[in-house]
This record gives structure tokens, sequence and C-alpha cells, in this order.
């Protein structure tokens, strides 16, 4: 009987997991500086003819907007889940290898160069991989310690970032810089169909990737020796769900831009949902990273007549709830 209810609270709860990011997606596509009706929005999927002003939107604008935040929403917060479990570090983010600043460099380049919109998306997700590479090649073959391979993630992402600088300073203060700028605060604004019919498949394959090796990922943190044992090939265990994870924060920071904080925060609070046990953390910190990334993007768009930059507001919740959290497990008192 235990076993029953145990199976039909698993069905529940896996349900739940898939159903609140559609209904945020579908609310929050009604919301913009044009507000949609949900009835409009529901007849346009249900393929009825609604207002021409409506469909144009939703079907150029709100639906390829909203899948990239569900993208960069899924994607962000689960490497850093990834990174926090590979190297026992509550601090670790999807920058912790230089991802993100090897993308922001590529993306700043490629705006100097004039590049459209596809070519600095690409240029981004090139430097991403490069700069994981020569991170391995620093920190990975001289030494098989984690806070080598930290230290190496550290400095190439300084240099990736001083490189980012030198572009702003030798860029054109008028038309170019400003363009640099706001790529690098983070913003859907720019992703269109073609780029999501490139990047979606690449995320979505990676992210089903570490999904079906979800258990094992517990593993990450038990002594190598312990493992062997169990019959499991814990360095390409590794080398997979790393390289996943690299390959999503790319295309995430490629497609969007710097986006902070999502991927420290979000893994820390479903573990204060659900525990370590990354069975599942990791289906929690898809779901409610999709929410939170949805309603943030939602939030950017919707406020104020100008956009505001996504990391931003990232950054203006994510630094007082870590604060909170940090406090909380001190038992400190506000």
């Amino acid at each position: 009987m235990e076993k029953k209810n145990g199976i039909k609270i698993n069905i529940l709860i896996s349900l739940f997991l898939i159903v609140i990011p559609i209904i945020t997606s579908v609310v929050c596509l009604g919301f913009g500086r044009l507000n949609i009706p949900l009835y409009d929005i529901i007849d346009f999927f249900r393929g009825k003819e609604i207002v021409k002003m409506h469909s144009l939107t939703l079907a150029n604008v709100r639906i390829p907007r909203i899948i990239s935040a569900v993208l960069v929403g899924a994607s962000l917060p689960l490497a850093g889940l990834i990174f926090q479990s590979f190297f026992s570090n509550p601090l670790a983010t999807p920058d912790t290898l230089g991802v993100a600043s090897g993308s922001s460099f590529g993306a700043a380049l490629a705006i100097l160069l004039g590049f459209n919109v596809f070519g600095i998306e690409a240029t981004a997700f090139v430097f991403g991989l490069l700069t994981i590479i020569i991170t391995g090649i620093t920190g990975i073959k001289r030494d098989e310690s984690k806070q080598t391979i930290i230290l190496a993630g550290i400095i190439v992402g300084s240099l990736f970032q001083s490189l980012t600088s030198l572009v702003k300073f030798v860029a054109d203060t008028d038309t170019v810089l400003p363009s640099i700028t706001f790529f690098l605060m983070g913003s859907f604004q720019s992703i269109g169909k073609e780029t999501l019919l490139v990047s979606a498949p690449i995320i979505i394959i990676c992210i089903f990737i570490i999904f079906l090796l979800r258990w094992r990922i517990n593993l990450l943190t038990v002594d190598d020796e312990v493992v062997k044992t169990m019959g499991i090939n814990i360095t390409l265990l590794r080398m997979v769900v790393i390289v996943a994870a690299t390959i999503i924060t790319a295309i995430s920071i490629a497609m969007a831009g710097q986006v902070g904080w999502v991927g420290l925060i979000v893994p820390h609070f479903c573990r204060m949902l659900v525990g370590e046990n990354h069975t599942r953390l990791v289906p929690f910190t898809i779901s409610i990273g999709i929410c939170f990334m949805v309603i943030i993007d939602t939030i950017a768009r919707s406020m104020f007549a100008a956009e505001i930059p996504i990391s931003v507001l990232t950054s203006l919740i994510g630094a007082p709830f870590f604060i909170y959290m940090i406090r909380s497990r001190s038992g400190a008192k506000l």
C-alpha cells in the first residue's frame, strides 16, 4: 500500500513539474507592451482566427522569446547544479570554468566586426568552447585536483574579461559600444526562429543526457574507489556531464548574453525544497529554472517602455535571496 502511494505521489510531482512551466509560459505570453487576452492565446494554439496584430505578435515575437527563456531557464540552473556537484563547491556557477567570459568576448568581438545576429551567436558559442579547452589544457592535464581546475577557470575567465574590455575600449561609442553593453547585460530581444532551429535541438539533447544520468550524478561527490567497485566509469561520467553542462552554458550565453545569478540561486533554492538527491533535484531545477526565467523575462519586457536587461533583474532578486539563505543557514536573526 505504501509503495502504491509512493508511486502516486511521484507521478503527481512529475505532472506538477511538467504542467507548471507550461502554465507559466502560456500566461506570460499575454503580457507585454501589447497585452493579449488568454482566450486569444488559447484560440491561437487551437488554430482559430484571432486579431491579426495578436497573431503576428505571438508568432513572430512572443513565442520565440518564451521558447528562448525556457531553454536558457532550464540550461543555466542545470549547468550550475552540475558544476556545484562536480566541484563540491556551493558557490560554483556556469562560469566557473570561464565559459561565460569566453562567450561574452566572442559576442563582443562579433558585434565589433559587424556580424549579423546568427554570426554573433555562433562566434560566442565557438569562443565559449575554446575557453573550456584552454581551461582543460591549463588545469586538468597538469593536476587532477578540482581546485586547480577552478583556479585555471578563474585565470582564463579573467583573461577573456580583459579582452572583452579591450573590445569595448576600441568600439565606436555612439553605435557599437551600446550594442555590446546591452548584449552583455542579457536579453532575449534579438533571438529569432532561425537561431532556435539551430540552438534548441543541441540544448534539448544535452539536457536529456543529464536528465538520464541524474541518479549517477550523486556519485560525483563520492570517493573514486567506492564508485569503481560499483562498476561505473566515473571519469567518463564526469566528462559527459561536464561537456553537456558546458555546451548548454555556451549556447545560452550566445543566445541571451550574460545572465547572472540564475545558475547559483535556483539550484540552492531547489536543494532547500528536495534535498541533495539529484534524482529529484535535477527535474526540480529544470522546472523551477524555466518558471523563474520566463517570469523574469516577462517583467523585463513589460514593466517599462524600454526593456530592462535581464541580468539587472536577476541580480536584484538573486543577491538578497542568497544573503537571506546564508543567514538562515547560519541561524542568524534579521
